[in-house]
């Protein structure tokens, strides 16, 4: 499966679209989520971080309420540029368990927001995406797997 052609989205399925749809990953379950990496060879110990589904609040990442139920995050990484024309300006590191500033709802389903406390590094997330808003979803992840191969490229060669 290549395109997600339904109205009702799980995190199984988004999963099941990314492991399809992008090769050269590495998968794994930790910290109440799952973690695509990117890493063809296998040459870092776990590879660069595509995106992630998370499904449950974690210590310092608590600002979407993941604990409801059927409730999931998909998360991923775009270029500053990417960023900053969605949402204005990347923000400022939070300090430890707080998130970004700024007005965002991170408990709406289906709004792209920054991500809760990795906005910082222009990554974005989405609470249950729908079929209309899926198609955005594809170009920006299609955008962060281009990335993450570029960074991949360049620890390669050191």
């Amino acid at each position: 499966m290549t395109k997600i052609e339904t109205e009702i989205f799980t995190s199984l399925l988004v999963s099941e679209y990314v492991n399809s749809k992008f090769t050269g990953l590495n998968v794994v379950d930790a910290w109440g989520e799952k973690s695509f990496f990117y890493n063809p060879d296998n040459l870092l110990k776990r590879g660069i971080y595509f995106c992630t589904i998370k499904e449950n609040n974690g210590d310092n990442d608590k600002a979407s309420f993941l604990d409801r139920p059927d409730v999931f995050r998909v998360n991923f990484g775009v270029s500053k540029k990417t960023f900053s024309s969605i949402f204005g300006t990347v923000p400022k590191r939070p300090t430890k368990g707080n998130c970004i500033d700024g007005a965002y709802d991170f408990t709406a389903l289906d709004s792209l927001t920054p991500h809760p406390v990795y906005g910082w590094m222009a990554w974005v997330s989405i609470l249950n995406p729908s079929f209309h808003s899926w198609s955005h979803i594809e170009i920006l992840l299609e955008e962060s797997y281009q990335q993450c191969k570029e960074k991949y490229s360049l620890k390669k060669l050191k």
